[in-house]
């Protein structure tokens, strides 16, 4: 739970300073993730790549903002949120990026060759889904809470102290 008296804006920037970033961490999914610098969460984009036919495609080009959310499968879970800007990019061919965040999946090494060889063949290329952040926020259930949940346990607390 966050120590008494410290916001979560306090946390969210003792956060930032720290030395080794969130996303650096191993029980974070990195399928969705990218490096984000400890410093400047908010100036870093991420990369997302899907099919040039994908849906999702005409609504981003309708509206751009975009809001993502990065978390861990353990307790207490850890959960980055970002919004920002979506900017589009044909690419020909399989991005890198595509081929090596995909390759966080367990697979043997025959089923990775398998699964790309898959890919290679079914894309003739893809569309880069780049989100510029302009807000981040992280929530660790440590230091930090839902502002909800923190308007909660502030309740309890006067209840208690009543």
């Amino acid at each position: 739970m966050p120590a008494a008296g410290r916001t979560g804006e306090q946390a969210h920037r003792g956060w930032r300073r720290s030395p080794r970033t969130w996303l650096d961490r191993p029980e974070v999914q990195p399928s969705r993730a990218r490096r984000v610098s400890a410093r400047t969460p908010e100036a870093v984009p991420s990369r997302l790549c899907t099919a040039k036919n994908a849906p999702k495609l005409t609504a981003l080009r309708h509206n751009a903002a975009v809001a993502l959310t990065i978390d861990t499968e353990v307790h207490p879970p850890k959960i980055l949120l970002i919004r920002g800007r979506a900017e589009l990019d044909v690419v020909e061919g399989i991005p890198d990026e595509y081929l090596e965040t995909s390759g966080t999946y367990q697979m043997t090494p025959d089923q990775r060759v398998e699964w790309e060889a898959e890919v290679r063949s079914l894309y003739d290329g893809m569309v880069r889904i780049v989100v510029t952040p302009t807000w981040a926020k992280l929530i660790d259930f440590e230091t930090t809470l839902p502002s909800a949940v923190e308007e909660l346990a502030r309740q309890r607390d006067e209840r208690q102290r009543s």
